[in-house]
């Protein structure tokens, strides 16, 4: 066994269940293993990664805020909280942002957003407030996220959740609707799902939603920590509907893969319910992740990161599509965000990928999940066609 797996397996809880490479240098959409071997990144850190490995401008950033000042608490003012929180209210066109540090609690805060202004601006007694989840998400692991999951085997052992949480098939909007109570206060989803298995809803489906939303007040939150920030081809995925949800939740790329920073964003109609006391984060909004992630949204910007994934994301995905083979259910994508469907476990195919060089893991058991960084080159599209194509027609010789 390799020393570092070993290392890591003797002091860590068993609670993963990593391939068996060892990451040692990344450069954009490269990475290098303990053992020499280079790869393709499309695992991408589950989206952290959409600027790619260690990018130049989002390094400089952390080493230049490393050497002023890197954390102040909530207690004091920075001179670049400010600056972050313009900048990202103006891309979500909204403008009240709260900096927490990772994608749960992002999620958490949300949940706490959400029936405390059931509370105090719809009326319903916090005891009482609805959230409204969606089947085959993934909002995270903490007690509070893992409240909204349908998995039941992700729940088992942990006692008593957060109650008052309804599920509906993703992508049933007469299901939503039969949900509805005067006690829901919001509908939580992620407008494709990642972990589900890159599941696109039908078309106009977050639209009707959005409307259900508005005739009924009730806020509409969109999980945007692994699809949004470029990964689908736009700079959010509601916006491959034209929806503009009344929360956003942000994370993974907000930090460009250097720093974990995590944000909901929302108006200030909503965010009204946060009062001193009711709410806050030691680290969230440090001067350091204001200033890494500054940095990473003006790489996503400067350098059309959306758009290459959208364009280079079509590529790929056209690409996959050709593949002829009965193991192949379907293939599906936005922008740089692809789900290869399989009619049989995942998990054979995807080693013999990873041992041509491209860095990939399957989700639900049958579905390969490709994201890799949006700064990808085209050539490496290309090699990511070949390869995958090649495996899974030569495991098709094997099973005819």
């Amino acid at each position: 066994m390799n020393q570092f797996i070993e290392l890591t397996e003797k002091y860590s809880p068993n609670n993963y269940s990593p391939l068996n490479i060892v990451l040692t240098e990344g450069k954009g959409a490269h990475v290098k293993d303990s053992d020499g071997n280079t790869y393709i990144d499309c695992v991408s850190g589950f989206s952290v990664l959409n600027q790619g490995h260690s990018h130049p401008k989002i390094v400089q950033a952390f080493l230049d805020q490393s050497q002023k000042i890197t954390m102040t608490s909530r207690a004091l003012y920075s001179d670049n909280l400010g600056v972050w929180e313009e900048k990202i209210c103006k891309l979500a066109n909204k403008n009240k942002v709260l900096p927490m540090n990772t994608g749960t609690e992002a999620v958490e805060t949300a949940i706490k957003v959400a029936t405390k202004w059931g509370q105090d601006i719809k009326g319903v007694n916090a005891d009482d407030a609805e959230i409204i989840a969606m089947e085959g998400n993934f909002h995270g692991r903490t007690i509070g996220s893992l409240s909204l999951s349908s998995n039941e085997a992700y729940k088992k052992g942990f006692g008593v959740l957060a109650g008052n949480i309804k599920y509906s098939e993703f992508g049933n909007v007469e299901q939503i609707a039969s949900l509805i109570t005067p006690q829901t206060t919001a509908i939580i989803m992620e407008p494709i799902q990642g972990e589900g298995g890159v599941n696109i809803p039908p078309k106009h489906f977050i639209k009707d939603v959005k409307a259900l939303c508005e005739e009924h007040e009730i806020l509409l939150i969109a999980d945007e920590i692994q699809v949004g920030l470029g990964r689908t081809g736009k700079m959010f995925a509601m916006e491959w509907e034209e929806v503009e949800p009344d929360m956003y939740l942000l994370g993974k790329a907000l930090g460009g893969g250097l720093y974990p920073i995590s944000a909901v964003v929302a108006n200030d109609d909503i965010m009204q319910v946060l009062t001193p006391g009711t709410h806050g984060s030691t680290f969230g909004g440090n001067p350091l992740a204001c200033a890494v992630s500054i940095a990473s949204l003006d790489v996503l910007i400067d350098e059309s990161l959306p758009e290459r994934s959208e364009q280079l994301g079509e590529k790929l995905l056209k690409g996959l599509q050709k593949i002829d083979s009965s193991i192949i259910k379907e293939v599906r994508g936005r922008g740089l965000f692809i789900g290869i469907e399989l009619n049989e476990n995942a998990q054979s195919i995807v080693s013999s990928i990873n041992e041509q060089g491209i860095l990939c893991k399957e989700t639900q058991g049958n579905i390969i999940r490709l994201a890799p960084p949006l700064v990808i080159e085209e050539d490496d599209i290309d090699t990511i066609i070949n390869v995958i194509t090649q495996t899974i027609e030569e495991k098709s010789k094997q099973t005819t």
